[in-house]
């Protein structure tokens, strides 16, 4: 080997080991910025409790809401479970109604210039004023929540579902029609997979909405009993002035949505990491 190739090679060596540096260092940055940006916040958040000598029934101080939340888990746990349900029950049934709309609206445009306005009307329309008529309608308290919940959570899935599926690229949809595919196998093998990080997108989206759908219909609901979710534990505690409660519960409900985005967030990774330019990870 010359002396250039020698030199050569050791420049691509140098590159790749400063790539990988770099790359170890991004992962590290990635899950401790965050951390230490929200220990700062807790940090704040607690002096200022006690510099201004602020009572806990106005500002609790972050111990506080812990102990709380501690000493009330069997309360707020089962609240968190029914609240749960409503919502994954909720982005569940967006997800198969939403896809399968999508489907139906590429499949007959004439399907969608009657149907989708009606969509873009459910999702234009505050499910806050909606949800009374919900439950005067609606014979059952869960059913009602459900509904609610889904209002919100169902347009995303539709919307970016439907775009992705009128996204594939019309040559091949031209390549396609030569070799003589069914419209089956172009929706299978052509449509789906182009649609799919749009999909994934909407799912994000639809997750955290439908947890938003669910606490503000039990708000409306406002009825307690063994049934109650984190919203009515959160009115009850308001009512009581029991603060750190309220902060309690209100931690499970952000501590759930983040939950349900992360899920979303690792399942668009492993389906699209391997394939999708918005996953593969490249040499900058």
């Amino acid at each position: 080997m010359s002396t250039t190739d020698m030199n050569t090679a050791t420049l691509v060596d140098e590159e790749e080991l400063r790539y990988a540096r770099a790359e170890k260092r991004e992962k590290i940055a990635k899950w401790l910025l965050p951390v230490l940006v929200i220990a700062l916040a807790i940090f704040l958040w607690d002096r200022m409790v006690v510099w201004n000598d602020i009572p806990h029934y106005i500002l609790p101080g972050p111990g506080l809401v812990l102990e709380t939340l501690i000493k009330d888990w069997g309360m707020l746990s089962d609240a968190l479970i029914v609240t749960l349900k409503i919502t994954l029950a909720a982005l569940a049934v967006a997800v198969i109604g939403g896809v399968g709309l999508a489907i139906l609206f590429t499949q007959s445009r004439y399907f969608e210039m009657s149907f989708y306005p009606f969509a873009v009307i459910l999702q234009v329309t505050p499910v806050v004023s909606i949800a009374p008529l919900i439950f005067i309608y609606v014979d059952s308290r869960i059913a009602g929540l459900l509904l609610c919940a889904w209002i919100v959570a169902f347009f995303p899935i539709l919307s970016n579902t439907t775009l992705g599926l009128n996204s594939t690229d019309h040559n091949l949809r031209d390549l396609y029609k030569i070799y003589g595919a069914t419209r089956w196998q172009r929706l299978r093998y052509l449509q789906l997979p182009t649609a799919l990080p749009y999909f994934l997108g909407g799912l994000r989206i639809a997750g955290g909405l439908s947890l938003i759908g669910a606490v503000v219909a039990e708000y409306v609901a406002g009825t307690g009993g063994i049934g109650s979710g984190l919203a009515f534990r959160i009115l009850e505690a308001g009512y009581r002035l029991n603060i750190p409660r309220m902060f309690a519960a209100l931690l499970l409900i952000a501590a759930t949505g983040v939950v349900i985005f992360t899920a979303a967030s690792l399942l668009s990774h492993a389906l699209l990491h391997k394939w999708h330019e918005s996953a593969i990870k490249r040499e900058s």
